[in-house]
């Protein structure tokens, strides 16, 4: 299991380090799913950031202007266009097997948590190339994904041009 700690190494200390889980309850509640934990330690301990210069992370604390809230309900609404919706593996929502958009990259790529089928499967990450018709599913955790983003693997996003001296974030308001 992917660990706050790994992540950590790359990316640098957190200084958000949020521990009421009031926002996250209420956004739950609101959509009707439960965010797996690797992705809620990950987003409580960074808040919300852009790192590498590419990829923005969001919580769902009500202060901030760039919320995970509203980023959330705008992107359902998009993607659940007609026109829109023909580029996902499956639909966007809160059921088994649809997809819940939670960050997008200034190079143009949608990330999805893929809601699991049972309760006792594990959440994956399907990326979408917003491009193109292209998405890929990832069959491993949000913070396994992160991690090999960090590392400069090929998870659709790809830093190694982005951030050639290695990983870093920058807080959003």
């Amino acid at each position: 299991m992917t660990t706050l700690r790994e992540i950590t190494a790359l990316l640098g200390e957190p200084r958000f380090n949020w521990t009421d889980p009031a926002p996250w309850l209420e956004l739950e509640q609101e959509l009707g799913i439960g965010f797996p934990a690797d992705f809620r330690e990950i987003v409580d301990a960074y808040g919300s950031i852009e790192i590498n210069r590419q990829l923005y992370l969001k919580h769902p604390a009500g202060h901030l202007l760039h919320g995970l809230g509203r980023f959330i309900k705008d992107d359902l609404d998009l993607w659940r266009e007609e026109d829109m919706a023909e580029f996902l593996p499956s639909p966007v929502g809160a059921n088994p097997g649809e997809l819940m958009p939670v960050a997008t990259a200034t190079t143009g790529e949608a990330v999805f948590l893929r809601v699991p089928d049972d309760p006792a499967s594990p959440w994956r990450v399907v990326v979408q190339e917003f491009d193109s018709p292209a998405w890929t599913l990832y069959e491993m955790t949000f913070g396994e994904w992160l991690l090999a983003y960090l590392r400069g693997r090929d998870v659709t996003l790809c830093s190694r041009d982005r951030a050639p001296d290695g990983p870093f974030h920058t807080f959003l308001p």
